[in-house]
């Protein structure tokens, strides 16, 4: 039953001081909240090796934020921004990014009224050589809405992720009321980026240097990776006065069979690094029961959790995947989801989550609430009256399942 939800309920006030603008000059001098057991209290984020329990699993999401923000500029002289969703042709991430003289992606356009049917050419204000060279253009396909299909073209035999590299930006989040600067290259992407797709960073994972990981795995916890791709939804408020009238985005991800069977055979507490992982690691028990009824993955659905009851354990779910992976001669399962953790979702598989602090009326607060079993407010109470910095490059929290 799709539960229903009054997004006003998960309301606070956020002073536009508290957002951090800027990351701190070392990622792990920030502040840490811990809640456990209903108690909130606070610590340096150097600190966290000693908080999480020991022998345990830790999950980190190894996506990597592409430069998907790019600025053409019409005959005319009207300026339009193109921001990079998700491919379109080819669909694959990796083939896309290897193509050399054309693509189609799905964008959001910045102001698309004055773009008709013209091709447009890259805006160039520093004469860049490298930039000319390319001679990027845009050429719009369809209007789908909110969104509209682009495709590129470019000279150079270059391949398209040399192309984002050389003529696009970081997306840093809007609410962070400025442009790109240098900082963002680095600051806006974990050190354990791997693979490039997202267009906003896992930012829970922004906080980590190689001393706390070092200390994490000194403490016999070890660490895997899962990949989801995080969309630009992620920066979406929920408009409608009931949960159940938002629609959520499909972000994809990619888990590997080794990881799958670790995770199987792990049968201790699983730590998520950030939002991402959570949705990615409890898409997985759906997944799994997928496999068992119809015989092969599925994506997961927005509120597939809360269709109906499920029989099956976690570990006869995990276990068809890796059956699946296994029969059909796979390295790697590849799907999608649009999960939706709200109040009344049932955790399978996360026991511990470390994160920051997300923006009001947001389904990220709706997934922590559903975490900490409602005691959102406390700890976000707590939050403001002790100088916590918030949102992408704020501080961070480590809360223990309730």
């Amino acid at each position: 039953m799709i539960p229903q939800i009054r997004i006003e309920d998960y309301n606070y006030s956020l002073p536009e001081e508290r957002i951090a603008k800027y990351p701190l000059e070392r990622r792990d001098s920030s502040k840490l909240l811990t809640y456990k057991d209903g108690e909130v209290s606070d610590y340096t984020f150097t600190s966290l090796p000693d908080i999480l329990p020991d022998d345990s699993l830790m999950v980190f999401n190894d996506t990597k934020v592409v430069p998907a923000r790019l600025h053409f500029q019409r005959e005319s002289g009207a300026h339009i921004e193109i921001f990079c969703l998700e491919p379109v042709m080819p669909e694959e991430y990796v083939s896309m990014f290897a193509v050399n003289d054309r693509c189609r992606w799905k964008c959001i356009v910045g102001n698309v009224k004055r773009w008709k049917n013209d091709l447009l050419s890259l805006s160039n204000p520093l004469n860049d050589n490298r930039v000319r060279e390319m001679n990027l253009k845009a050429r719009l396909v369809e209007r789908l809405g909110e969104t509209s299909i682009v495709e590129f073209t470019w000279d150079n035999g270059a391949p398209f992720s040399n192309v984002l590299e050389t003529c696009g930006s970081i997306p840093i989040p809007p609410y962070l009321n400025r442009g790109t600067e240098d900082i963002d290259l680095e600051r806006y992407q974990t050190l354990y980026a791997r693979y490039r797709g997202s267009v906003a960073a896992p930012t829970a994972g922004l906080h980590f240097t190689p001393e706390v990981l070092e200390s994490i795995r000194s403490k016999n916890i070890s660490t895997d990776t899962v990949c989801l791709h995080v969309g630009a939804g992620t920066f979406l408020p929920v408009k409608s006065s009931l949960v159940s009238e938002h629609t959520m985005h499909r972000e994809p991800f990619v888990v590997t069979l080794e990881f799958m069977e670790r995770l199987l055979a792990a049968k201790r507490r699983v730590i998520a690094v950030g939002t991402t992982s959570v949705r990615t690691l409890e898409s997985l028990y759906y997944i799994g029961v997928s496999c068992i009824e119809t015989g092969s993955p599925c994506d997961v659905g927005q509120w597939d959790p809360y269709s109906r009851e499920y029989k099956y354990s976690v570990e006869e779910a995990l276990t068809a995947i890796v059956n699946y992976l296994k029969d059909n001669g796979l390295r790697e399962l590849k799907a999608g989801t649009r999960i939706i953790i709200v109040p009344g979702f049932r955790f399978r598989v996360v026991d511990v989550l470390v994160t920051n602090f997300h923006q009001p009326q947001s389904t990220l607060l709706l997934l922590i609430s559903a975490f900490v079993g409602g005691d959102w407010k406390k700890i976000y109470d707590y939050a403001l009256g002790h100088d916590f910095r918030f949102l992408s490059y704020g501080d961070s929290s480590v809360l223990f399942r309730a």
